[in-house]
């Protein structure tokens, strides 16, 4: 099932600015706060000797920039957050996609690679592993997509022949070349499999439940007629 959305319906399931969770999805983990704790640091310093290079003419500017440096750590998921919304707002058309699970399985990825030393003195390249879920589905016209996430402990509740849903991105307006996905909702689990929290989920479970009475009002049989006496 793909049911065409329109545009104002697909702003409001990506805003502009970042909802909640996906600032918490950007916040990362604690070295990802150390990260921009130090950038903030760094450039409070460089704030710092530029002001006492240029002196009193550099005070106002100094003072803003210090502000915006000096809040960085604090401001800047909602702009990386802000930043991937974009990506996906690019597309111009979208619709509603309903499917089944076709497959669900897990693999070991490498995400990263470490240089150290060890005990004889050799340098040697550590791979850094993630056990990730790939998850395939499709639906009855053929479609097929996949999506690799990182795995949870509920994503062992999925199999084959769940239904699935998710918003579908194009910049043709019939749909017929996908070029972005969102988020999956496996709704007979009420899971949410995604890398990156793209869609408003309340908004996004209100369009589905909608898409369901209309799919139940079309095939609902008709109303038998009276019968008089």
């Amino acid at each position: 099932m793909l049911v065409p959305l329109t545009r104002e319906t697909f702003d409001n399931l990506i805003p502009k600015i970042a909802t909640v969770d996906q600032y918490r999805y950007c916040w990362g983990k604690p070295s990802d706060l150390l990260r921009r704790i130090l950038i903030s640091v760094v450039g409070l310093i460089t704030i710092f000797i530029l002001r006492l290079f240029f002196g009193e003419a550099f005070e106002s500017l100094a003072f803003i920039l210090a502000t915006i440096l000096g809040l960085y750590w604090l401001w800047s998921p909602v702009y990386w957050a802000s930043q991937r919304n974009r990506e996906g707002r690019r597309n111009s058309y979208s619709g509603y996609w309903r499917g089944r699970v076709l497959d669900a399985f897990v693999t070991d990825e490498i995400i990263g690679t470490e240089e150290t030393v060890n005990s004889r003195g050799e340098l040697v390249i550590v791979e850094n592993r993630e056990r990730r879920l790939n998850l395939e589905v499709g639906d009855k016209t053929g479609f097929t997509t996949h999506t690799q996430v990182p795995l949870k402990r509920d994503h062992r509740l999925i199999r084959p022949g769940d239904r699935a849903e998710m918003v579908v991105m194009s910049n043709r307006p019939d749909l017929s070349r996908i070029t972005m996905i969102s988020d999956i909702y496996i709704s007979d689990h009420k899971l949410w499999i995604s890398d990156y929290p793209y869609l408003r989920k309340d908004a996004f479970l209100d369009i589905s439940r909608r898409v369901e009475r209309q799919r139940r009002q079309r095939t609902a049989p008709p109303p038998s007629e009276p019968v008089w006496e």
